[in-house]
């Protein structure tokens, strides 16, 4: 069966175009040019001249390619037909044979032919970091055990400050000042000495022209100075006796208190009564073990008179007296303060125990850090949930 299909039936008019023209076929052209041209000249409708040509254009030259396809399949002879393209899929080359492929071959293994890995089965391993979170309650623990032994301690010490306080004060004259220069040998920080927070009264008189400031320090906002001023005591039952021949002056070194900057001058201080007291003069303090010098204050420059911090030792080897450190004291009384501190008398210190106590808050810190980690090391060790009970993953070993 040869059955022939018209070219125009399934060859667009381009192509068709394209293959009359290469083929060189002039005289169907020249006829489909002429059959143009005379449908042009034939075309006699009253229209527009743009109209005219263009619907006369279009249809006299679908006329004239579909006279013009059908005369160059007559001259030709060439059109579908079944049986050339069978003879045509017959005459083609062999296709070239095509690479081999891994699964042509009968040992090759996939992927999923592989077994899996087992990764987990019932529990977990944990390698060094679990031993650390281990630790950590349990170190977390004996600090807060620790602490809480600390608090009681430091609620004793209180207490043992706290009585000192209260009680009289203790006459403090060149017969007993010795104990007083122990206790300042043996630091006396903290309450250690049974003299720290020992409330005293020293009779005697101030030597003010060896005055030495200490600062700056600040109250309640204001910079100011510590007015230290060493202080020749005598007996407190016997003031006016002379001290025995051959027996030398005693001399401790007493903070008297705070003065504001633009009181610093010794010479505007002295115009004002009750700034620069002198002959013999009582004082009510407490002996104390001054702060220490921390990382960032200043050294000391004794030649200059610039003291950031009191040195004891320093400072009484600079003015000949004992390194005995007494803070003296005085009732709060708010209009009194104000007054003292516009004529730059001395402010001194409350009669109160400074020392912090804050081992609750360091014994509610560390066990509530253990119970936390002791939590965190139980969620991380429980026994897994039945639904990953077992894990696997890919195995890459082949």
């Amino acid at each position: 069966m040869n059955a022939t299909i018209p070219q125009r039936l399934w060859q667009p008019v381009a192509r068709r175009i394209a293959a009359t023209t290469a083929k060189g076929s002039k005289p169907a052209s020249s006829a489909a040019t002429s059959l143009c041209r005379r449908s042009l000249a034939t075309s006699t409708a009253p229209r527009s001249w743009a109209t005219q040509r263009f619907s006369a254009t279009s249809t006299q030259c679908r006329q004239c390619m579909r006279q013009l396809a059908s005369s160059n399949n007559r001259q030709t002879g060439s059109g579908f037909s079944t049986a050339a393209v069978r003879r045509r899929s017959q005459n083609r080359p062999p296709p070239e044979p095509a690479a081999p492929q891994p699964a042509d071959d009968p040992n090759f293994t996939s992927i999923l032919d592989n077994p899996p890995e087992l990764v987990r089965s019932g529990g977990k391993k944990h390698g060094p970091g679990l031993i650390i979170l281990a630790l950590i309650p349990i170190t977390a623990f004996a600090l807060g055990t620790w602490q809480v032994y600390r608090l009681r301690w430091k609620t004793d010490l209180l207490a043992k400050c706290e009585d000192r306080i209260v009680r009289a004060p203790l006459p403090l004259d060149p017969l007993n000042v010795a104990d007083a220069v122990e206790h300042s040998k043996s630091g006396g920080g903290n309450g250690a000495s049974d003299f720290d927070y020992r409330r005293i009264v020293a009779v005697g008189t101030f030597r003010h022209d060896q005055e030495m400031l200490v600062g700056p320090r600040v109250r309640e906002g204001v910079a100011g100075y510590f007015v230290v001023t060493p202080m020749e005591i005598v007996d407190a039952q016997h003031p006016d006796a002379a001290p025995a021949e051959g027996q030398e002056k005693t001399t401790i070194l007493v903070n008297r208190g705070w003065i504001s900057r633009e009181q610093r001058d010794q010479r505007r201080r002295a115009r004002i009564p009750g700034a620069l007291p002198r002959g013999l003069v009582r004082v009510e303090g407490m002996l104390r073990a001054p702060w220490k010098r921390n990382y960032f204050t200043p050294e000391n420059r004794p030649d200059k008179g610039e003291f950031y911090f009191p040195d004891v030792n320093g400072m009484a080897a600079l003015t000949g007296s004992l390194p005995v450190w007494v803070e003296a004291t005085m009732e709060p009384d708010l209009l009194q303060v104000y007054d003292m501190e516009a004529k730059g008398i001395p402010i001194g210190k409350v009669a109160e125990v400074t020392l912090r106590n804050n081992h609750a808050q360091y014994i509610f810190t560390w066990y509530s850090l253990s119970l936390a980690t002791a939590i965190m090391l139980w969620m991380v060790t429980r026994k897994p949930q039945s639904d990953i009970k077992n894990r696997v993953r890919l195995n890459r070993n082949w």
